[in-house]
């Protein structure tokens, strides 16, 4: 399917440039779009249409029905997993319909378009542990139903297990030494069978003194261990675990 609309100004960010006819068609990634005009953009259908999470620019395109969609500019540089899609990964799993355990949600940037993806029928479960980034989550969770913002520690998921239900993919963003011991944990209280994981491995946080390389061996020794079963994938110096 493919829309054609102006970049119409919103409340909160603005359209893309000068009002020009953009087209935006389905990424292979489902649920995931690309706005191509004088800039192509990664971008997410907006689920709380006249809203931003972080002022990003909103595009509003007209269907042939005469119907409005809004979608909202998905920044690479704010967000792992935008890169990550942008960089040519495989698969994340995050999808229409998904149930989704992020870890490491920070302030909900990134969470707000796995919101955005997984829609009205999917659910993200969004761990954070900082009071700090965790008030800016809560506030945009209260517009976005399907985000239910959990201020805990997700190195003790024992603690959150009676709020959280199944879910189809792990996302990991969490700065810790023990990453892949916390995503484990996670992942023996919360992923159904058959589910996947993705996790960003941060060497630095790990341990700084190794060759990145060396770290991330070692991370996906760790993982198997774990009875997790990582493929890697490195993307410009970063690597992405499934």
């Amino acid at each position: 399917m493919k829309t054609r609309g102006g970049g119409g100004r919103g409340r909160g960010g603005g359209g893309m440039k000068g009002g020009s006819k953009v087209v935006v068609e389905p990424h292979r990634h489902e649920g995931v779009f690309i706005a191509k005009g004088k800039e192509d953009a990664l971008v997410t259908k907006n689920m709380v249409p006249g809203e931003t999470v972080y002022n990003e620019k909103k595009i509003s395109v007209q269907n042939e029905d005469g119907t409005k969609v809004e979608y909202r500019v998905w920044n690479p540089f704010r967000s792992k997993l935008a890169s990550a899609i942008l960089g040519g990964v495989d698969d994340v799993w995050i999808k229409p319909g998904a149930k989704v355990l992020y870890l490491g949600a920070a302030s909900g940037t990134t969470v707000s378009h796995v919101s955005d993806i997984v829609g009205p029928t999917g659910v993200v479960y969004a761990v954070e542990f900082s009071h700090r980034s965790g008030r800016d989550l809560v506030n945009m969770a209260k517009k976005r139903t399907n985000v239910i913002p959990i201020i805990e520690d997700a190195r003790h998921p024992a603690k959150y297990r009676m709020l959280v239900g199944m879910v189809d993919v792990i996302f990991s963003d969490v700065a810790q030494p023990d990453q892949a011991r916390i995503l484990a944990l996670n992942a023996s209280y919360f992923l159904k069978s058959g589910g996947h994981f993705v996790i960003s491995i941060k060497a630095n946080c790990i341990d700084s003194t190794v060759p990145a390389e060396a770290v991330f061996e070692s991370e996906v020794k760790k993982m198997a261990q774990e009875q997790l079963k990582p493929t890697e994938q490195e993307l410009e110096g970063t690597r992405k675990q499934m």
